[in-house]
């Protein structure tokens, strides 16, 4: 999770499944060798053009998918460089308000883990 100096989060459109057409948190696979941060680190440059250092874990969430379950590492990240781009599997990128957030197609649930962790807004 990506924030600006404005405290908007950077949100992803997902062009794939799980969930696609829906706004959600940069990320994707681990690759072997690489630590959950660094997932997250290379995930959030493929995605958006960004580059950013991964803080800290917020939380942790399984999220159901077509005969699989996600095992989903959210991580407070800071903005390091990059201009913001949306590349890889996300159609779009873009940054929000906590009040645009409420009205978005959001992944399940995203919402409610980002108020439960004390996240956003």
């Amino acid at each position: 999770m990506i924030r600006d100096a404005g405290g908007r989060i950077l949100l992803v459109l997902r062009g794939r499944p799980p969930e696609a057409g829906c706004w959600s948190l940069p990320g994707g696979r681990v690759e072997p060798g690489e630590s959950f941060a660094q997932a997250a680190e290379r995930e959030v440059l493929e995605e958006t053009g960004l580059a950013v250092r991964a803080r800290h874990e917020w939380g942790r969430v399984e999220i159901p998918g077509e005969g699989d379950v996600f095992d989903v590492h959210d991580f407070a990240a800071e903005y390091l460089s990059g201009t913001l781009a949306a590349g890889d599997d996300a159609l779009d990128a873009r940054w929000f308000t906590a009040e645009e957030l409420v009205d978005l197609p959001t992944s399940a649930g995203l919402v409610v883990q980002l108020e439960r962790w004390g996240a956003f807004p």
